[in-house]
């Protein structure tokens, strides 16, 4: 016990913060560690009493006081500047939100510099070429901390099939993507590139052993283990008031209340990682980041990667003469706009979207350039915070809020003289976020996207339906279902693995004119040398191909095929991930043909 009392005597235990300490916490010094103490002060110091008023005596409740400052301690180490600069930063953005601030003041919008690309164009098949070269440079960074509640879905997102017609998850999806750009780019290599792409996964509490598992139980779907890597981000403090006093746990007085911090977190934690570092000793130099339910991501990845760009919505011009190009929310850019002489907000052009580009939240940095940045703020991320208030007079809160982040604000740390611009593709095939539930779903106004499990599959197979029509072949129109109240289009189900179709040029010498699809057919591609010549399908076709088969398909299919049968997406008998898209696939009848050994293969119906 002396060698505590020595260390709380160097912690100035008789100092003013003892004395502005509860009760409860002064009862107890003694029987705390020196780091534990050191805590508290911190804890009184900034105005955080309250989390100690109902403390008991020493000798009871000790293990849940030690639980307390466990969690304390992660809570300090895991926010970069520790708890004290979270609160302070806390107060600052409270006192601005409860008055009214608003932080774009000063700032005037403008569409900013960028790439706009037209797919299938000359120039897009040189993007794409470029891109994929670059590939081997590259670190890929999935910020997958979410869980699928809100779609419907109870499980993690990334487990969540893409399609239901090959059954692929977005996270086999993602990791045969990265790995068939290893293998393009490689091929395209002069020096015998025998580079292996780093994957790394930002997960969370909620995600993080369901991550592990899903990647463990399935070999990692064919990608080493030793280049993915799992980054969990830690959550950080609810606060109960304008003051920023941390909220406690309603159930748990021992415990703060927590909650997710956001997608930010991902610069913090690769910084601390030591990853950048290494990526940048074995020659990497881009940092590609992107989240966890898009299908349509990597059709628009090879071309973006030749472009030294970074997304962005807006550029912005203070009074004072500061300019940032910044994703801007939805929600905020109208207002802005009518603020600052653009009298009808955010309305469409001629074009028929809005001027301001979208911003699919596809990040690419350059790599030397944000290490630098990130020796400057330890990866931290400007903050925003979002109280829902009881009243007008904002003094109170419905409930706890906390500090928020956005991978997408990075820009708002750079220098003026930053290099950041946008690439725009088309939505079609870029962009069908799978983030809503059916019955929100149903709700969106008619002409606006769903971004549902139905949306988000459908959009699949108009993507590559249209691919393979810009590549010559004859593709039928699609017909208009309804399922879980969205009214979707229903093209051909034609569905690909990565690596027979990367790129544009891919899929234009794999298929020619004379080919046709009807739209009732479902065609599925297994295999890198699948070549289509005079195929007319009317039904379903399999084709699975091994590494070293080269497969030509020719004459004409017919069959039943496989059907779309409706589902009620409240029927509990039917699996969660197949209800939320309202409708299931019965395999009535197909031709399947596979083709494992190595030669030239040429199947004619």
């Amino acid at each position: 016990m002396a060698s505590v009392a020595e260390s709380l005597s160097r912690l100035d235990i008789g100092g003013d913060w003892v004395a502005s300490a509860p009760p409860g916490l002064r009862r107890n010094l003694f029987v705390l560690s020196p780091d534990q103490v050191e805590l508290a002060k911190l804890l009184v110091e900034m105005g955080q009493n309250h989390v100690f008023e109902h403390w008991a005596d020493p000798g009871v409740d000790d293990d849940r006081k030690n639980a307390f400052f466990e969690q304390v301690a992660r809570l300090d180490t895991s926010y970069p500047g520790g708890l004290a600069s979270y609160i302070k930063t806390a107060r600052e953005l409270l006192a601005d939100s409860k008055a009214g601030k608003n932080p774009f003041d000063g700032f005037t919008p403008s569409v900013p510099n960028g790439e706009v690309l037209t797919f299938g164009d000359d120039s897009f098949i040189n993007f794409e070429e470029t891109g994929v070269k670059e590939a081997r440079k590259a670190a890929f960074v999935l910020v997958a901390g979410g869980l699928g509640e809100r779609l419907g879905y109870n499980g993690i997102k990334v487990a969540l099939p893409a399609e239901t017609t090959s059954g692929t998850c977005f996270l086999q999806h993602y990791i045969e993507s990265i790995l068939a750009l290893q293998e393009a780019s490689c091929r395209l290599a002069e020096d015998g590139c025998g580079t292996q792409i780093p994957f790394v996964i930002m997960t969370s509490d909620d995600t993080h052993a369901r991550t592990l598992q899903l990647l463990e139980s399935n070999n990692y779907f064919g990608m080493q283990s030793s280049q993915v890597k799992l980054l969990k981000q830690e959550k950080v403090a609810c606060l109960e008031d304008n003051d920023a006093r941390l909220a406690l746990d309603p159930h748990d007085k021992y415990k703060i209340q927590t909650k997710p911090h956001g997608h930010g977190d991902v610069h913090a934690l690769l910084y601390s990682s030591g990853l950048l570092n290494l990526w940048h000793d074995a020659g990497m130099k881009w940092v590609l980041f992107f989240q966890d339910t898009n299908g349509l991501l990597f059709k628009a990845i090879p071309a973006s990667l030749a472009k030294e760009a970074i997304g962005g919505i807006t550029k912005l011009t203070h009074a004072d003469g500061r300019t940032m190009v910044i994703n801007v929310e939805y929600n905020q850019l109208d207002p802005l706009l009518r603020a600052t002489g653009y009298p009808d907000g955010d309305v469409n052009d001629e074009t028929g979207f809005s001027p301001f580009p979208g911003n699919i939240n596809q990040l690419i940095l350059e790599l030397g350039s944000y290490i630098e940045e990130l020796k400057k703020t330890g990866g931290a991320i400007k903050e925003f915070v979002n109280p829902k208030y009881k009243d007008a007079s904002k003094t109170s809160f419905k409930s706890s809020t906390r500090l928020e982040c956005m991978m997408q604000d990075y820009p708002k740390t750079l220098p003026p003289t930053a290099r950041v611009g946008f690439t725009v593709l088309d939505a079609w095939v870029a962009y069908a976020p799978v983030k809503n539930n059916p019955e929100d779903a149903a709700k969106v106004p008619k002409g606006n996207p769903y971004h549902s499990a139905t949306s988000g599959e459908m959009a699949i197979y108009r993507a590559n339906s249209l691919i393979l029509r810009k590549a010559g072949a004859q593709v039928d129109d699609p017909v208009t279902q309804v399922f879980n109240g969205q009214e979707v289009e229903v093209w051909p189900r034609i569905v690909w693995n990565p690596k027979w179709g990367l790129t544009f040029s891919d899929v234009r010498k794999k298929v020619n004119s004379s080919c046709s699809v009807s739209q009732k057919s479902t065609l599925l591609l297994n295999g890198r040398d699948i070549f289509i010549e005079d195929l007319s399908l009317d039904g379903a076709l399999i084709i699975n191909a091994g590494e070293d088969a080269e497969v030509t398909a020719k004459g004409r299919v017919e069959n039943k095929g496989w059907i779309l049968e409706s589902v009620d997406y409240k029927d509990g008998s039917v699996r969660e991930e197949i209800r939320i898209r309202g409708f299931r696939i019965n395999k009535v009848e197909h031709l399947e043909k596979t083709y494992d050994g190595p030669g030239k293969f040429c199947f004619e119906a």
